[in-house]
């Protein structure tokens, strides 16, 4: 502990596993190990394929280049607190190192969102205005894009781990999971924390809240031109090209969303829901 007066923060905080199956941690590891590396490699291989093939240089594609990168980024963020921790039982992780880890996590799972809801507005161009698509999304225009994205969600965050270093933390120092996330940390502390969660629930609505709705009016906007097509064939074949995009929005908000609600509001909440949800928002 550091002491400053009346003013106390860990040097470090330690993190958990699964409640109750500790014994069992060199196990389950092993599923954990498999996804990482699945994301890794499916990720670079999604990478390698659209940079060497030329068909594939367009905006749907650098879309899903942003989103794979997302993606490498949160694994190489969250992979060697949850192994090490799973392997080793490496559960101690220093005060800076956590916000630094925490940062990163809910930045790119916002820019994530984000690229999210750039590609349901690529594929609503593609199909309600699909002779204006090239000229609507051109290379610059997805650059600036994807600037903005990364802008957005390095500015928006920046403020949170300033917010939590200005708080006096007292007692218990166990996170409630192998990574780092800001609810989780700021209950700790023993100060008033209703700046944090005031700061925290603006930016949740202002950008993760705010991306689900554009995605969901782009959807309609999208069914609304789908039905007015003359066949079919041509209305299935219009959707078929979203089926994906709609799971990966779904499997990407429902366990976010349903995480941050558990830490703000699910007091009673048995540690081991909190523990499976926080996974299943992890993988």
């Amino acid at each position: 502990w550091e002491f400053n007066g009346s003013f106390y923060q860990p040097s470090a905080f330690l993190m958990m596993g699964i409640p109750g199956l500790e014994a069992l941690h060199p196990w389950i590891s092993i599923p954990f190990c498999a996804l990482y590396l699945v994301a890794l490699s499916g990720n670079c291989m999604i990478l390698f394929v659209i940079q060497k093939t030329q068909s594939l240089h367009e905006p749907m594609y650098y879309f899903l280049s942003m989103l794979a990168v997302t993606d490498l980024g949160l694994v190489l963020c969250t992979l060697p607190t949850t192994l090490g921790l799973f392997w080793f039982n490496m559960r101690r992780i220093g005060f800076e190192a956590c916000l630094t880890q925490m940062y990163f996590i809910h930045m790119l799972s916002f820019i994530e969102s984000s690229v999210l809801l750039a590609m349901a507005f690529d594929r609503f161009i593609a199909i309600s205005h699909p002779l204006r698509h090239p000229s609507i999304l051109t290379k610059t225009t997805v650059v600036k894009i994807g600037l903005a994205i990364l802008l957005r969600g390095m500015v928006s965050l920046l403020p949170i781990p300033f917010l939590l270093k200005r708080l006096t933390y007292c007692g218990k120092t166990e996170l409630s999971h192998s990574f780092c996330f800001h609810p989780d940390i700021m209950k700790l502390a023993c100060a008033d924390i209703k700046v944090n969660v005031f700061y925290g629930m603006i930016i949740l609505l202002s950008t993760v809240g705010m991306d689900f709705i554009f995605i969901v009016l782009s959807y309609l906007l999208i069914i609304k031109t789908v039905v007015s097509l003359a066949t079919r064939e041509e209305c299935l074949k219009a959707l078929n090209t979203c089926v994906s995009h709609i799971c990966a929005v779904l499997v990407f908000f429902i366990p976010m969303v349903g995480l941050s609600m558990i830490h703000r509001f699910g007091k009673n909440v048995p540690p081991l829901i909190n523990t499976l949800v926080a996974y299943t928002y992890l993988i």
